[in-house]
């Protein structure tokens, strides 16, 4: 007997595809793509069809079971994401269907779709490009707040990027440098050339006794130290500021964990911060402080993102995208981040 007309069209339509993250180890082995059944739209949620998700260090972190917040096995990653809303659910006020949106669910965004609490959601402007977009959520919330919210740096003030060709160093130095501010940005010699383009001066970040060159540049010291890498060379970041300056800790290396060592990559940066703080307090800083950021939504998140795609609209930032990917090629994004190759950020195209 055969189906109803239109019973299969409806069927294709309710099925997507998603990537799972199935255990801790190399992503080859652990991240796989399967079909599934669309979500329906439950009460404070919507459902958006994703047209780019982004890939980041917190899902090589996720995958080694290194990150201080892990979901449990197995999991949709995805960090952040931008599409269409294609349903709505009951009590969402501010969002209708056909909106086209922007959020940062911190997992779930590599599928076709997703189910999505709408107080997550920010207003995407229709002329972006999806992967320029994507690469601004987290990246750009990141570098803008950082930056803004969180330093004192003026036109003319020299600061510091650490990791300044990766997802967020790169777009942190593209504000920076919009900004006024001279950069001096680390990278391997490989990407300098990139770091140059950006508008910042390269460093090799492997130079021996990096504070000391980095006062080859700033003999004064600079005003703000920008650290992915956490752990003793937050000790180095620390000598590098000028008096009044800010270090701000916003990742940490996983590099030489065990995975399964969840919390412990992030404790030297915790422990640094707090010491300094009680030192700051007692007077013994010289004025300089340390601090701990971690992005989060909210009405900070959605203003700054706003901010953003201003810019990006204007043409004044562009961010680097490292590459546009299928979602089955998810495994060889997060092989390029592991490997220390990728110079922007990984967008997957569902």
């Amino acid at each position: 007997m055969s189906a109803p007309a239109g019973t299969e069209t409806t069927q294709l339509a309710r099925t997507g595809r998603a990537v799972r993250m199935t255990g801790s180890g190399e992503p080859e082995q652990y991240i796989e793509t399967h079909a599934t059944d669309r979500p329906t739209a439950g009460r404070g949620k919507v459902v958006v069809e994703i047209e780019a998700a982004g890939v980041s260090y917190a899902e090589v972190q996720m995958l080694q079971h290194l990150h201080p917040f892990p979901p449990r096995f197995p999991f949709v990653p995805g960090y952040d994401l931008v599409g269409r809303i294609v349903e709505v659910g009951a009590g969402v006020t501010g969002f209708e269907k056909g909106d086209r949106v922007a959020a940062m669910p911190r997992y779930g965004g590599w599928q076709t779709h997703a189910e999505i609490p709408a107080a997550c959601l920010a207003h995407l402007p229709e002329d972006l490009d999806a992967a320029e977009a994507v690469a601004l959520v987290t990246n750009g919330v990141t570098a803008w707040q950082m930056l803004h919210r969180l330093t004192d740096a003026a036109p003319g003030d020299t600061v510091l990027v650490h990791g300044a060709s990766g997802g967020v160093g790169s777009v942190l130095t593209r504000i920076a440098v919009h900004h006024g501010l001279r950069v001096i940005g680390t990278a391997s010699p490989a990407k300098h050339d990139a770091v140059r383009d950006m508008g910042a001066e390269p460093l090799d970040y492997r130079t021996p006794d990096l504070p000391a060159a980095v006062r080859q540049f700033a003999p004064d010291g600079v005003t703000a130290v920008f650290d992915h890498i956490g752990g003793k060379g937050l000790d180095d970041s620390w000598k590098m500021l000028a008096p009044g300056g800010t270090l701000v800790s916003f990742d940490s290396s996983v590099a030489g964990y065990r995975p399964g060592q969840w919390f412990r990559p992030h404790l030297p940066a915790l422990r640094r911060s707090l010491t300094r703080a009680v030192a700051r307090l007692l007077g013994r800083t010289g004025g300089r402080r340390m601090r701990m950021y971690y992005v989060k939504p909210g009405k900070n998140f959605a203003a700054d993102l706003a901010t953003m795609y201003d810019l990006l609209g204007q043409g004044v930032l562009r961010p680097e995208i490292a590459g546009r990917l299928p979602l089955d090629d998810a495994a060889r994004a997060l092989r390029e981040l592991l490997d220390g190759r990728a110079v922007g950020k990984y967008v997957l195209i569902p």
